[in-house]
């Protein structure tokens, strides 16, 4: 029988053997961290756990029905002795969970620059810290090098004990950006900038991925994060560079449009200015950007007369470049600038081929009556 019982559990223990436990052997000093933590905080747990599970199979054995021998006494009610050791050991254990808590969060927190790359290894302040600019698209992932001049899609490298500098947003909808092997998940949010801070230890291929649920491609929303030394970074920077396909505003817009299980490439040149454009949702010619926004705002806005001065903003989850969610695009008129073309009298909209993306139904929205004109002229549209 005890035969028959190890044949059944030989598949489950043939499974559970190709398990990547790569949270609790990671390979980056802050991911490291995080893992001390996970294991502080369950043996402390465990102190008040495990006692208070071999007492109760103890309880339960000694004052078993059948056991005449143990001590039967219906009138005790108290002891202080056991109210000490009841409440003393729970509170001592939740204060030092509270200070680990409270020093982990300040010291790990992703907003944080790091002091060291590694224990007993502070960081090299002559060494610039490696730059890179990450952007969650549907279903796939972005990764500007500014440094560099270079970009990469669904595949990114850094080289070992140099410092990490993200800067995340989406341009859709909220992801989750993790390296379980490098440092602890962060979101990403369309219009929002978010940082993270890491560094990575060892040499190798590590698998990066969402942990947030993006739609119907999020199962194919993974990408792979290399660990190279100097030479190998530097190798990698050149073959990205020698790639023909460029990445500007153009083919940007194309890029984003909702795709599954792209293939990782590299794009030789990059828009300096694109990522910018991607944080402040105006990559689209003509399109003012939040930044602008804000500053009319800062300034106490455009007023009453200004009303009238610019076109009506469709909010993006609904009219976003022609999706099936809304209507034909329309959006609030970029101020002009230098770098604007001298004399342009209407903004640019783009082709409204709508996006393929999975998505809600569209909103079922009542007739609306409008007379517009906006700064670089005048127009006008009406509806009966």
């Amino acid at each position: 029988m005890s035969r028959l019982k190890f044949l059944l559990l030989l598949p489950l223990a043939v499974l559970l053997s190709g398990c990547n436990f790569v949270v609790m052997a990671p390979a980056g000093d802050v991911a490291a961290q995080q893992r001390d933590l996970i294991i502080v905080s369950t043996v402390l747990m465990l102190l008040i756990v495990l006692p208070v599970m071999a007492l109760t199979i103890w309880f339960a054995w000694r004052y078993r029905h059948s056991n005449d021998a143990a001590k039967y006494d219906p009138e005790w009610d108290h002891s202080t002795g056991l109210e000490l050791v009841i409440w003393s050991a729970p509170l001592l254990i939740i204060i030092c969970l509270g200070a680990i808590t409270w020093m982990g969060t300040h010291l790990l927190d992703p907003y944080r620059s790091l002091d060291r790359i590694a224990a007993n290894r502070p960081v090299d302040r002559d060494k610039a810290p490696l730059e890179v600019n990450v952007v969650a698209l549907d279903w796939k992932w972005l990764f500007i090098y500014p440094e560099y001049g270079v970009a990469s899609l669904n595949e990114m490298a850094a080289p070992v004990d140099r410092p990490i500098n993200f800067r995340i947003t989406s341009s859709s909808v909220m992801n989750s950006f993790y390296v379980p092997a490098l440092a602890g998940m962060i979101y990403a949010m369309p219009g929002m900038e978010t940082k993270l801070h890491a560094v990575i230890n060892h040499a190798g291929n590590y698998r990066g991925l969402s942990a947030n649920y993006s739609g119907a491609g999020f199962s194919g929303m993974h990408f792979a994060f290399h660990g190279l030394d100097d030479a190998g970074f530097d190798q990698w920077i050149a073959r990205a560079k020698a790639s023909p396909d460029k990445l500007g505003r153009p083919e940007y817009l194309q890029l984003e449009r909702p795709s599954s299980n792209e293939k990782p490439r590299a794009f030789g040149s990059v828009d300096s200015d694109l990522f910018r454009a991607i944080l402040n949702m105006c990559v689209d010619t003509g399109k003012m950007c939040m930044s602008e926004m804000m500053a009319i705002d800062a300034k106490g806005g455009s007023g009453m007369a200004g009303l009238n001065n610019t076109l009506p903003l469709a909010y993006d989850k609904y009219a976003r470049r022609g999706t099936a969610l809304g209507p034909q695009p329309s959006f609030v008129a970029g101020i002009c600038t230098p770098e604007e073309p001298q004399g342009r009298t209407t903004a640019q909209v783009r082709e409204s081929t709508p996006l393929l993306g999975a998505g809600l139904k569209r909103p079922t929205l009542a007739p609306l009556g409008s007379s517009t004109s906006f700064l670089f002229g005048s127009t006008s549209k009406s509806q009966s």
